[in-house]
């Protein structure tokens, strides 16, 4: 059985999504905007998601989640890139999940896995990585919108849009 784990990985979809959503709208330039010298730009959580992700979701139920090889002070550098490369590198991250998440069965949830040397549940595992990732994809939301201004599409329903997106809702599931 799956239900759960199918649950879970709609919820990541959804939140892959609006990701996506927020970056189609902005070029690469944007996507590098730091709106004030101490907080990030949307390729700097770009590379803090997926760099989460790859680490966390490589050999996820076999090695720590916190690899070696993950650099994760240096996602948050300042970094000038092209809309092309932060797409690249939201996918890597996210391709990386999935995989992982492939194969699993909701049997799979009780099960151990380790990040930073402390023992999870998978189940707890997954709640706490969709719950990171679901912060982060707002920020990027958040900042998208910002940096969009009056080009902005919304994602979710838009403004004065409730009445009629509940007469006939279409996102609900991913």
């Amino acid at each position: 059985m799956r239900n759960v784990i199918d649950a879970i990985e709609g919820e990541y979809r959804r939140y892959r999504s609006l990701g996506e959503g927020t970056m189609e709208q902005l070029n690469g330039g944007q996507l590098a905007t730091r709106v004030t010298e101490h907080s990030n730009s949307i390729a700097m959580i770009v590379w803090h998601v997926s760099g989460n992700l790859e680490s966390r979701f490589t050999d996820f139920l076999t090695s720590d989640g916190e690899k070696p090889w993950r650099e994760r002070d240096s996602e948050f550098s300042v970094r000038t890139v092209t809309k092309r490369e932060v797409l690249e590198k939201w996918a890597a991250g996210w391709d990386t999940l999935m995989r992982s998440l492939a194969p699993l069965t909701d049997e799979d949830l009780v099960r151990s896995v380790f990040i930073r040397g402390m023992e999870w549940s998978v189940a707890e595992a997954l709640e706490r990585s969709l719950g990171h990732t679901a912060y982060h994809v707002g920020q990027i939301a958040f900042l998208g919108k910002m940096l969009a201004g009056d080009g902005w599409s919304y994602l979710t329903i838009p403004p004065g849009g409730t009445a009629a997106y509940n007469a006939r809702p279409t996102r609900e599931r991913y």
